[in-house]
This record gives structure tokens, C-alpha cells and sequence, in this order.
């Protein structure tokens, strides 16, 4: 995926790389691209690169963007031939992922061939862009669950002082850190964020199969529905279990204390690697302007009416549960669908007197939506645990009961947060455009 330029990443309206028709139905490709993952590698004997480039007389902006296949060898006949004008110029040396060359590439009449249609490349490219954004949510769910893994075995070894209600393991010399309050909400942030993460990602996928199905049964009405609920969900999968991801790696070194900053703990890679989950295929940033801006006001609040309808739905059989956690949790999450509509009517409204309101109530709407969304998947989780430790039998009781846990710990603690991110929507816009560009100076 050949898109940013190192003038332009989000702005994509700025390519400058363009493209000459050959007369034989190929392109003369030129430009620079940056930023490209893989974008040079032995692995395989050929490389396809999909490049975002202009057309002559193309119209300005992103209207005037199409895509192109481009070769790194060209190829006849399906045999592999001789270098098509595609370099490596440059490998960046990053803060992280190690494992992925990210390249700077000259195209230098490269041979290339047109995908889809002409001035369509931005909308085609979204194929791929969508797609990779859910990878991204899942490179942030992977971290948190690697650094829980890791925090969770250190927590247990690690012995520091006594517990304040008492001595845990008394046959030491010190208890271990697990006992700890403040240490067990770090790992308990840790498991909300991986499991809950994980169902997030799940109930993507299961839309994915969803749409698939329709497609094949020729219920293209589905299929479209389908469709605009995965687009609606993944800006918030995307920005939001990235962002949480980032601090459950962050609290990954802090378990570990002084030795998390040491890199033979590998506690810090986890933490270097995930770092770019909330740049790359979209800051989170546009991400929030992608879920306010485009996938709920342009959609006239459409999206989030039907998302948190159903969302009551799940919630309106558990408000007069026997189960006393589990109904003040439905109800809470009930509560949280009402003010997050209320939220979403405050910010359009306001947005019609201003449109920078979008841009600065965006990233915490992202993030209450994020939080919400997590809180449900974890009451669908207490559900299961509730009604299977209610059933009894030889199943696994830790098992259920730490869902149970972990999600009065999600409603108690995390959804908690969704306090500061509606102050922060609803502050004065003032409090951050008032001050000139001119005046922003540091410190003398």
C-alpha cells in the first residue's frame, strides 16, 4: 500500500506522484512514496505495490487519485524479469517494529496498470485501508495481552512488603505484588482491555461472515447494512484499542518497576511496538474525526440511534435480574447509551454554529464511545459467566468468576473515565483555539 508521500500522509489530497499513459494500456509511473511497511524484502521473488498517483488532467484533491498496480520486476507471460524502475532509497530506523522494513521508494518510469476506475483510486483503496485498520485494532488487543501475560508472571514472583489488610504469604519474608491493590489494577486494566478487546474484534469478525453471506445470497440490502455497522464500528476498534492498548504496554513496564526499563525484561518492546498501532492507517485523531464527521453526523446520527438501541436491547432482560452485580451493571450501561446519544446531539448542534467543534470534542468522543462499547462486551461476558456458574458442573469456577470480577472492576473503574471525556466534549472551545498560533512559545 503506496500512499503517503512525505508531504502528505492524512492529507492525501497532496499526492504528487503521477502517471503517463504508455499507449498499450499501461502507465508511466513517478513520485516518492514513504512510509511504506515491507516495502522492500527477499521473501518472495516479485513485490506488487498498489500506488495512489494522478492522472494528466486529473481533478485537483482527492477526486483526482487513482490506483495502480506497479510491479517491483516486470513480468511477462508470468515469468519474472528485469527491474521496473522501483528502488528502496532509504530504510527508516524506528522506535519499533523491528521486524518490518519501513522503505522510502522511487518510482522512476516504473510500468504500472490502472485498478478500478479512473480518479477512483482513494474510494478502492479503502479496501484495503478498512481492512488493515481492524489489523491494527487487533495489534493493540495483542499487546495488551502480551503485557498482561508478562505483568501477570512477574506480579506473582516479585515479593514487596507486606499486604495492608495482612501478611498473604506468610511462609516469605515479603508477599508478592499481586496482592497489592495498586498493583492489581494495572494487570486487572490489562485483562479488561485483552478480553474485552478480543470480543470487540469478534463481533467485527462475525459481521465480516455476516456481509459475506449476504453477498453470496445475493441480498445486497443486508450486505449494505452490514456494511455501514462494520464502518461505523471501526474507527471506534481502530482509535480506541489502540490507544488502550498503548497504555496497558505502558503499565506493562510500571509493573515491573525500575526492571521494566531495562530492555533484557523485554517489557519496553511491547510498548515500542505498539506505539505506531496509533499513527499508522489512520491517527487517532482522524479516526475521531472519521467517527463524528463522516460516520455519524454526515449520516445525520443515524448509526449511533441503531448501535445504542441495540445496545439497550442487550440491557432491558438483565434490568430486573435476580443477579444484584449483574443488574446494577445493566442499568449502568443503560444510563451510558442515553447520555452517549445526548452527547452526540449537544456536539452536531453545536457544530452547526461552528465546525471546529467537530475536531475538538472528536477524540473524546471516540473515547467514550470506546469505553462503553467495552463496558457491553464485558456485560455480555458476565452474562455467560453468570448463567454458567449458575448451572454449576465440573466447568472451570476461576474462570467464570474472574469474568464476573473483571467486569465490576470495567463498570466501577474504566467506565468511570467516560466522566472526563463528556467534560472534555462539552468544554468551551475557547479554552483551546482563544490562544494564537503566534502566542504558542516555549518557555523562556
Amino acid at each position: 500500500m503506496c500512499l503517503t508521500e512525505p508531504q502528505c500522509g492524512s492529507d492525501l489530497g497532496q499526492v504528487t506522484t503521477n502517471a503517463k499513459p504508455n499507449g498499450d494500456g499501461s502507465y508511466k509511473i513517478n513520485g516518492t512514496k514513504i512510509f511504506i511497511s515491507c516495502g522492500e524484502h527477499d521473501m518472495t521473488e516479485n513485490i506488487v505495490h498498489c500506488v495512489l498517483a494522478r492522472l494528466p488532467g486529473a481533478p485537483a484533491g482527492t477526486k483526482g487519485i487513482s490506483l495502480f498496480l506497479v510491479p517491483k520486476k516486470q513480468y511477462a507471460d508470468g515469468a519474472v524479469g528485469d527491474f521496473n524502475g522501483v528502488t528502496t532509497s532509504r530504510i527508516e530506523d524506528k522506535m519499533g517494529c523491528h521486524g518490518s522494513p519501513t522503505c522510502q521508494i522511487e518510482f522512476e518510469d516504473a510500468q504500472g496498470w490502472l485498478i478500478g476506475t479512473e480518479n477512483r483510486g482513494l474510494n478502492h483503496m479503502f479496501t484495503f485501508i478498512n481492512t488493515s485498520r481492524v489489523g491494527t485494532a487487533v495489534q493493540g488487543v495483542a499487546a495488551a495481552e502480551l503485557a498482561f501475560q508478562n505483568s501477570l508472571w512477574y506480579c506473582k514472583e516479585r515479593r514487596s512488603m507486606r499486604a495492608l489488610s495482612g501478611a498473604k504469604d506468610p511462609e516469605h519474608v515479603a508477599d508478592s505484588i499481586i496482592h497489592h491493590p495498586s498493583v492489581r489494577t494495572m494487570l486487572l486494566f490489562q485483562k479488561a482491555v485483552s478480553e474485552g478487546g478480543r470480543s470487540m474484534v469478534y463481533e467485527c469478525a462475525k459481521l465480516v461472515d455476516k456481509m459475506t453471506d449476504c453477498e453470496r445470497a445475493g441480498d445486497h440490502k443486508g450486505a449494505k447494512e452490514v456494511d455501514e455497522r462494520l464502518a461505523f464500528l471501526t474507527p471506534i476498534l481502530k482509535g480506541f484499542l489502540t490507544e488502550a492498548g498503548k497504555e496497558a504496554a505502558d503499565l506493562g513496564i510500571q509493573a515491573y518497576g525500575g526492571h521494566g526499563y531495562i530492555k533484557d525484561n523485554k517489557a519496553e518492546q511491547v510498548f515500542r511496538d505498539v506505539r505506531i498501532a496509533s499513527l499508522w492507517e489512520g491517527t487517532t485523531q482522524i479516526q475521531a474525526l472519521d467517527l463524528l464527521g463522516r460516520k455519524i453526523l454526515l449520516q445525520k446520527l443515524k448509526p449511533i440511534g441503531e448501535h445504542c438501541g441495540e445496545l439497550r436491547a442487550l440491557c432491558m432482560p438483565l434490568l430486573t435480574s435476580g443477579n444484584a452485580g449483574l443488574r446494577g451493571r445493566a442499568w449502568s450501561l443503560f444510563y451510558h447509551t442515553l447520555e452517549w446519544q445526548y452527547l452526540t446531539y449537544r456536539v452536531a448542534f453545536r457544530s452547526t454554529k461552528d465546525k471546529e467543534w467537530i475536531s475538538s470534542a472528536s477524540v473524546d468522543y471516540l473515547m467514550y464511545s470506546g469505553w462503553v462499547t467495552l463496558a457491553a462486551h464485558w456485560l455480555r461476558m458476565e452474562q455467560a459467566a453468570v448463567h454458567s456458574l449458575a448451572k454449576g458442573g465440573d466447568e472451570e469456577p476461576d474462570f467464570y468468576n474472574a469474568k464476573v470480577q473483571t467486569s465490576a472492576y470495567v463498570f466501577d473503574r474504566l467506565l468511570a473515565r467516560t466522566r472526563s471525556h463528556k467534560a472534555g466534549m462539552l468544554a468551551d472551545l475557547g479554552s483551546v483555539m482563544a490562544c494564537r498560533a503566534t502566542s504558542l512559545r516555549h518557555s523562556r
